[in-house]
Parts: C-alpha cells; structure tokens; sequence
C-alpha cells in the first residue's frame, strides 16, 4: 500500500539531508518498510500477537505500513496513537475508515485502563531512553487487560555478554549516522525491563538486521519500488553519503546487531508483592 502523496507529505519533510533521522530519510527516498527485521519479521509478530477479533492498540505507527498489516487480521478495533501529527496523517490515509488514529504520547496515550487485548510497538522503544522505555512499556501494561499481549519489534545488541564500553561503541555509531539516540539492547535487558513492568515473555524471535542490504530491501518493497528508492539515493549526493554511511554502521556491527521480535503478555493474576 502506498502511503502519502509525495516526499512533502512526511514528517521532517524540510530538515536538511544531514540533519533528519535516518528512518524519515530513508522513507524521503521512497523506502516504505522501515523495521530492522523487515517485512517478514513484522508479518511474524502480528500472526505471534494473534489480533483476530481483539481490540488492538499500535503504539507510533509512522507511515502506516503495519497498521495495514494489523487491519488484514480483521481485529475488532484499530486505534494508533502518534506523536507525530504528520505521521498521525498518514497512518489515518492508510486506514480510512477502518480505525482512528489519535495524536498522543507513548507513555500517556490517554486511553482507558484495561481497554485493548493487543498493544503492538515497533522500532520505537530503541529509539527511547531507559527511562522512556520503562514509561512506554508501563503504559501499555496498563491500557492491556489481563491476558493481553505486548509485541515488539526492536533492535537487539548481541551477545548478553557484551560489556558496557562495547555497547556504548555501538549506540554511539548508531547515533552519529541515524541522528537519532538509538539505545538498543541485549536480549536479557529486554527481558528485564518488560518483566520488570509486570509483563511475562511469551516468545522471541531474531531476525538479521539487514535493512539496507540489497536483498532485504528487494524483498521488502518489491522490485519498482526498489529501482525508485535506489534511483532516488543516486540522484541526491547528501543522501546518498548518508545511506552509505549508514550502511557501514550496519556492517560494521554486524556480529552484536540484530532485530528481535517479543511477545509478552499481562498475567490473568496479579503478581504477588
């Protein structure tokens, strides 16, 4: 599905090729599917998060793309809740009338407690501080009814035993060629942090982080698509020097970077303190 009528449309659309974060860059060019584990990995979690029938709730949705994808499993209600009043636009062309879209925070969405079976997030909580992760994460258990199920699609650092000067090479390469504070973490710190909220993972899942490999992207968007992304990262030099950029930080980190997929569900019974 086509979202947005032109590059002009999309969030940050006059900031500086040097300056906007690396995913509304790429989505400029005319790059639809923005996850680090791609198409596939988006397709498992939401056949993992079971949304048949079930009031669903997406957590910055972007362009829409899996809003779509959500709205395919016939769930009984959609809303998204965005920050971005551009990228809120968007995702509320890519649903029409099948589902609202709300302008609103991650960690106060403004929706009733115990109100959705579903909550789905992806590539948003990297993007977060600890802190803003746990406030994130905390506010979804909290609009989830018992039973509900939290899925994530995030960035992972590889292994567990990375220590803290190698993470923090990494999040800071991460960093200067995205342009934004990526903050990913190892699989057991994501654990944590969701089991800490209250939650218990159910599943996970790792996929390669090959966003911009050749592959991935054909895969991803198909071939016009491609061709027009890769004809536009020719004809824009800035671009182009950033996308490059870019990839080398995924190569680079290839071995400690990977895109990982979590299921995590509210207890039926309340923990005991």
């Amino acid at each position: 599905m086509s979202v947005g009528k032109s590059p002009s449309d999309l969030p940050l659309a006059n900031r500086k090729v040097e300056d906007v974060p690396g995913h509304w860059l790429l989505a400029r060019l005319g790059k639809r599917v923005l996850r680090p584990g791609g198409r596939g990995m988006t397709e498992q979690m939401i056949d993992d998060a079971d949304l048949t029938g079930t009031d669903v709730l997406e957590i910055a949705p972007g362009l829409g793309k899996t809003a779509a994808a959500i709205l395919e499993k016939n769930p009984r209600s959609y809303v998204g809740v965005e920050s971005d009043g551009a990228a809120a636009a968007l995702t509320g062309k890519a649903i029409g009338s099948r589902g609202r879209v709300v302008e609103g925070d991650a960690s106060a969405t403004g929706l009733d407690d115990e109100s959705v079976d579903a909550a789905i997030g992806e590539a948003m909580l990297t993007m977060q501080s600890d802190r803003h992760k746990s406030e994130i994460i905390s506010e979804a258990f909290r609009v989830l009814r018992p039973g509900g199920r939290y899925a994530i699609h995030e960035l992972s650092l590889n292994p567990d035993t990375l220590g803290d000067d190698q993470k923090s090479e990494i999040r800071k390469a991460l960093a200067r060629s995205i342009k934004v504070n990526a903050r990913p973490l190892t699989e057991d710190e994501w654990r944590t942090i969701l089991t800490d909220a209250g939650f218990t993972v159910e599943k996970v899942r790792f996929a390669p982080m090959a966003l911009l490999e050749p592959r991935r992207v054909l895969a991803d968007e198909g071939i016009l698509r491609t061709l027009r992304f890769v004809g536009n990262v020719l004809r824009d030099r800035g671009a182009r020097r950033r996308i490059l950029g870019m990839r080398s930080v995924f190569v680079k980190y290839r071995d400690n970077l990977a895109a990982i997929e979590i299921i995590a569900v509210k207890p039926v019974t309340p923990a005991a303190p």
